[in-house]
């Protein structure tokens, strides 16, 4: 599966166009579980594909329609994390993972420095440059963006359930993330998690290489997948966070 590591351009599905000047920029790190098609399935069952080692289900509906009510531009990743993962640092050991959630993963364990290589060059740095490109356009227009990261989580962790509907993950500045959790707290139907079911802070991921060391705020919103795996659901949430975080910006204050 080696061969020319030459970069691939990402495509209209994993870039959506917004105004550089909105305010925001909404990522999704997990949002496909597509393969190219010389990986084939990477050695793997398809239907180990549908689950959550492969994307986050939903995270991709709710990151589109959350930019289009926004009006912001978003950056959605086009392959499976399971052809490398880009959120996680290229130091991480499982920027690749070999073993996920019990499934072995044939197509990556016998990989070698080259096409590691490969895989950085053509499916993690295209992804990640079209998010410093597009913090670069705002910034240039004096309109620092406030970065949100969507995506999805199980809900039970091996047998124990998750009680939250959502959880926002954040480090470092607290303002934006604490106002986002007061809004969407404001619902007694929801059950909030402050840096649940995961800690925030990730030293190389995408928050950190885009948001934490370049000074912008930012929120990770978790979303439980049993809420999104249903088009017209995740729609809804897409729909009800854009009015969450216009919201939570208000109360919050600039970034300026």
């Amino acid at each position: 599966m080696t061969g020319h590591s030459t970069t691939i351009a990402l495509g209209p599905d994993s870039l959506v166009d917004g105004d550089p000047a909105s305010g925001f920029l909404i990522l999704c790190d997990h949002a496909s579980n597509a393969l190219p098609q010389s990986y084939g399935t990477l050695g793997l069952p398809a239907a180990e594909l549908e689950r959550h080692i492969a994307y986050d289900i939903g995270a991709a509906t709710v990151a589109r329609t959350l930019a289009g009510v926004l009006g912001a531009p978003a950056v959605l990743a086009p392959c499976s994390r399971l052809l490398i993962d880009p959120n996680r640092g290229l130091d991480d050991p499982t920027l690749i993972m070999k073993l996920s959630d019990g499934a072995v993963v044939p197509g990556n364990s016998a990989m070698d420095a080259g096409e590691r290589a490969l895989r950085i060059d053509r499916y993690y740095r295209p992804y990640h440059q079209a998010i410093a490109d597009r913090i670069d356009r705002a910034l240039a227009l004096g309109r620092p963006p406030d970065l949100i990261s969507i995506h999805s989580f199980t809900p039970f962790w091996k047998t124990v359930p998750r009680p939250w509907h959502v959880g926002i993950l954040w480090e470092g500045d607290r303002r934006l993330p604490a106002a986002v959790i007061a809004e969407l707290a404001a619902d007694p139907a929801l059950v909030v998690g402050d840096n649940e079911p995961y800690a925030g802070g990730l030293p190389g991921d995408t928050m950190d290489t885009h948001a934490l060391r370049r000074g912008l705020r930012h929120a990770l919103i978790e979303i439980r997948q049993d809420l999104i795996a249903v088009a017209s659901d995740a729609v809804e949430w897409g729909e009800r966070l854009a009015h969450i975080l216009a919201k939570a910006v208000a109360r919050a204050g600039s970034p300026l």
